[in-house]
């Protein structure tokens, strides 16, 4: 049985036997996770079978997308239950059905915008869907905004520069939208998260966090940011402890609520991550995370040679406490 992990009401363990994959179906770096109004996890891989389909209790359903992307990122489900995914590969935002139907794509595969222009995109992160169904792409690494869409995917406005000061961004990397239609964006190299209204207007920011990378939100009005924080990686303070390498959640104020970190640093085993890049919630609260510790494992380990066996993804189930 593994440890807890986290505290209170965010608390957590490890289910690292949970998913059920037919011979064959090998994931890569899972590096976007959705979950669906049925509680079906939706695994944003690069490996050979881009989209794979897991049912709660991690039983296989089907894979799709095979061919279709260069990089796979990002990975959300809104509310009109159609998962949009984004290559930062090709540069686009992709929009399926949940069988792997293509609905729509914005921006034009293969053909990135000038880097740091503004326009989109330029190797985009990923995307969130407002109540109203608005959709936001955040477009990080070759670019420094946040573009809005509307539903038809029609460009209404993007908003951002490069920089340190509120609403510029360094390598804006995820992005959440809220029950009133606030935007988080996990701005990753600057350690924090920026929240903005619907037009982009900057309204607060939420700090004390290493390299927030993924990025999801509790349901409800002004609700917690569950942030996977990457490892330090520079020479003078890879081997630093406590940077990154877990999952924290914060409150509007920037206050730690709870944190999973087993406290023996980056790591492969169950509990521990080398670069947590996706979380995504289910209904019940249980919290899906997506790796790219393979991708990152040199950044991170660059003496240690690279394992034949790296976790892509983890679920951890919600522990509550029990009625005496």
């Amino acid at each position: 049985m593994t440890e807890n992990l986290g505290q209170g009401d965010y608390t957590f363990r490890a289910a690292p036997d949970w998913a059920k994959l037919p011979d064959g179906i090998v994931l890569g770096d899972v590096a976007g996770i959705a979950v669906d109004g049925r509680d079906r996890a939706y695994l944003f891989n690069r490996g050979d079978h881009p989209v794979v389909v897991l049912e709660a209790d991690g039983s296989f359903v089907t894979s799709w997308g095979h061919g279709v992307f260069t990089n796979a990122h990002g990975a959300h489900i809104g509310a009109d239950q159609a998962i949009y995914l984004t290559d930062n590969g090709d540069h686009t935002v992709r929009k399926f059905s949940l069988d792997g139907r293509l609905l729509l794509t914005i921006g034009e595969p293969g053909k990135p915008a000038v880097p740091m222009s503004g326009q989109p995109f330029c190797r985009c992160t990923h995307t969130a869907l407002a109540p109203n169904g608005d959709i936001y792409v955040s477009d990080g690494y070759g670019n420094a905004v946040v573009h809005k869409y509307d539903p038809a995917g029609r460009h209404l406005m993007s908003w951002g520069r490069p920089g340190t000061g509120p609403g510029e961004f360094n390598l804006p990397h995820n992005i959440c939208c809220d029950a009133d239609g606030f935007v988080y964006v996990a701005d990753r190299e600057n350690h924090r998260v920026q929240i903005f209204d619907g037009n982009g207007r900057y309204q607060a920011q939420i700090n004390n966090m290493h390299r927030p990378s993924g990025l999801a939100i509790t349901p409800g009005p002004c609700p917690h940011c569950i942030v996977g924080e990457l490892k330090a990686y520079q020479p003078v303070n890879r081997t630093t402890p406590n940077l990154g390498a877990r999952i924290s959640i914060l409150d509007q104020k920037s206050q730690l609520v709870s944190r999973l970190d087993r406290g023996e640093g980056a790591g492969t085993g169950p509990g521990q991550f080398v670069s947590p890049h996706a979380i995504a919630l289910d209904s019940r609260g249980d919290m899906y995370v997506g790796e790219v510790a393979a991708t990152d494992w040199a950044a991170v380990f660059p003496e240690t040679p690279k394992p034949e066996v790296i976790r892509r993804f983890q679920k951890f189930t919600r522990v509550r406490e029990q009625a005496t």
